[in-house]
């Protein structure tokens, strides 16, 4: 791992510290080792150029190409939220990413159940978000947000692309990130303030497949089904082919797209 700098910037809300890394196995491992000798303050950042292990959700690996995509965990300390509402903070960070990459008139976003970042069809980003649970009740995340920014080749990939290949341009990653953030901070407020309707309006709006007949497969093989929507505890609502509504956890289907 080699550091390249520690800064703090101020934004509308709160001061941050960015701690910029040229590489390292997983911003999300090192933001939980930063947290477990020493104090660390709110919304700190944690930045990448290159991440060797990185994961997506159920252990996935999350490869990028070196200095092209954005790879930056941000850790989000004591939220004062129940334990069963905690996907209320998915929505969060999944409408911050889309809000912010609105801006740029990236064609076609989506977000894909539970926290994949698509264009069109093609996965650009993923969010992976690691809890702690204290006794008080106190919640303390570490969320991790992978994009694929101006990289042009995904040989091998063929499900993957970028903001550059959807929208024809690079762009520029800092200020990516900056809005991105920004965006989390306002929509975390909203959990906390419990302001979550327009949150999951936002999500379902952008939920991929919504209402598309679309297979899917479970431990029992595959089917079909349209997705009618998410729970306020994540588990996704499937209409299945005898008019019975399913509700399935995370790590209990998986769509075929």
């Amino acid at each position: 791992m080699n550091l390249i700098q520690i800064k703090k910037i101020k934004t509308r809300f709160i001061v941050m510290n960015i701690i910029k890394l040229s590489a390292i196995n997983s911003t999300n491992d090192y933001l939980k080792e930063l947290t477990s000798k020493q104090y660390v303050e709110n919304f700190t950042i944690v930045v990448a150029e290159s991440q060797t292990a990185g994961r997506g959700q159920m252990g996935s690996r999350w490869d990028v190409e070196p200095g092209k995509n954005l790879t930056f965990s941000i850790l989000v300390k004591d939220l004062l939220i129940e334990a069963a509402g905690i996907y209320h903070l998915n929505v969060a960070v999944a409408i911050s990413v889309i809000e912010a990459l609105d801006e740029y008139s990236i064609p076609s976003i989506k977000i894909k159940w539970p926290n994949d970042i698509l264009a069109g069809n093609k996965k650009i980003g993923g969010v992976l978000i690691e809890n702690s649970f204290k006794a008080d009740g106190k919640i303390t995340s570490v969320i991790g947000i992978g994009l694929n920014v101006n990289q042009q080749n995904f040989e091998g990939l063929p499900k993957a692309s970028s903001l550059a290949v959807a929208a024809g341009s690079d762009f520029d990653k800092d200020e990516i990130r900056i809005s991105i953030t920004k965006k989390l901070q306002h929509n975390i407020a909203k959990v906390l303030h419990r302001d979550l309707e327009p949150l999951w309006d936002s999500y379902h709006k952008k939920l991929y497949k919504l209402g598309a007949p679309m297979p899917f497969e479970n431990e029992q093989g595959r089917f079909m089904g349209i997705i009618k929507g998410v729970t306020q505890t994540g588990q996704l609502e499937i209409l299945l082919e005898d008019d019975t509504v399913s509700r399935f956890a995370i790590k209990e289907v998986q769509l075929l797209y």
